[in-house]
């Protein structure tokens, strides 16, 4: 069984020690990641094998399936669960349409976004609405003032519609600069930071991981096992996808994200000690995250119940400071993907 964790020390919110993250539930064939999405019976069998392990965190996004993922998740998890039983994020900020109005972080977007996830998901509130990206990073969002969107933010947890708030994927500077304005109105201020963050992207070590840790906000990251490069999906290069997944239209995001020369040569590294351990790549991968100072909980995908057996297996595990300086030994600094424009 998972243990449980507080979600930072800004809150008192408690936390499975993994998050299910949800994009491959929806409806298949609807939205970006269609081609390898899981209908409601299978999707609802993970959720179940989820909670009978100890998983009650749940992470999805209005964006995903463009809504599709979030009926599936709400349905379910209603069907499954006393509300009080589990914790729900959602997110705001990517295009649900064409309009430019239905994008960004504005008011308008937010209060209308939130309203549209809630129905969406049957539910009356979410535990935490995370915003997908900074104010003045979502495709077509336009310079949103970040005073306008901690306003909206505030308010939509003062209406009792979100419980927290969580940031993504942004500069340090930014997130302090939303964090100080939050401060300085007496606005509610963001609990936690799902980052990218996993053994070939480690950027995030210099400067927004250090911050999070000295203001008390959980690390929450996205992609632990690099979109399956470090639990083995590909083999040796991106031509040796094994995976639904890595064989599909997703292969091209996952090029874009993973631009180190010695990516695969890491994963190579993973498998040595994963068999030293007599555990899975992925394990191991999950293990040294899970070491890092500030982690709480990674989000984590799976689409088969043996996947997430294995990874809940991987909260167990702790690495020799050898290893762990083994696995580390061959990154080397890369662009930080926000400076490329989007991560």
């Amino acid at each position: 069984m998972l243990d449980s964790v507080k979600l930072g020390t800004k809150s008192g919110l408690q936390v499975s020690r993994l998050c299910l993250g949800t994009m491959n539930f929806g409806e298949p064939g609807r939205g970006h990641q269609g081609d390898w999405t899981l209908g409601l019976k299978d999707s609802k069998e993970i959720f179940t094998a989820a909670i009978d392990r100890g998983l009650y965190y749940f992470d999805c996004a209005d964006v995903y399936g463009l809504g599709a993922c979030e009926e599936v998740v709400g349905q379910t998890l209603k069907s499954l669960l006393p509300r009080d039983e589990y914790v729900l994020t959602t997110k705001v900020a990517m295009p649900m349409g064409r309009n430019p109005n239905m994008m960004g972080l504005s008011r308008k977007h937010i209060m209308e976004g939130v309203d549209k996830s809630l129905t969406r998901l049957g539910h009356d509130y979410v535990d935490q609405l995370i915003i997908h990206r900074h104010p003045h990073a979502t495709p077509g969002g336009g310079e949103v003032p970040i005073e306008e969107t901690m306003e909206a933010l505030h308010d939509v947890v003062k209406a009792g519609k979100a419980l927290y708030l969580g940031g993504s994927s942004m500069f340090a500077w930014q997130f302090a600069e939303l964090q100080m304005t939050a401060e300085l109105h007496g606005w509610t201020k963001f609990i936690s930071m799902q980052n990218h963050y996993n053994l070939i992207y480690r950027e995030e070590e210099r400067e927004m991981n250090p911050y999070c840790l000295n203001s008390g906000v959980a690390l929450t990251p996205w992609s632990p096992l690099a979109r399956g490069i470090l639990a083995g999906a590909y083999k040796g290069g991106f031509d040796g996808g094994t995976t639904n997944r890595s064989q599909g239209q997703d292969r091209k995001r996952t090029e874009g994200l993973y631009r180190g020369a010695a990516d695969f040569q890491i994963a190579d590294r993973v498998i040595e000690v994963a068999e030293k351990y007599g555990k899975s790549a992925a394990q191991i991968s999950v293990a040294w995250l899970l070491s890092k100072p500030g982690v709480a909980c990674p989000v984590v995908g799976v689409s088969k119940v043996s996947q997430l057996d294995d990874l809940v297996g991987a909260t167990e595990i702790t690495l020799e400071d050898e290893d762990v300086a083994y696995l580390e030994e061959l990154y080397q600094p890369l662009d930080n993907l926000l400076s490329l424009g989007f991560s």
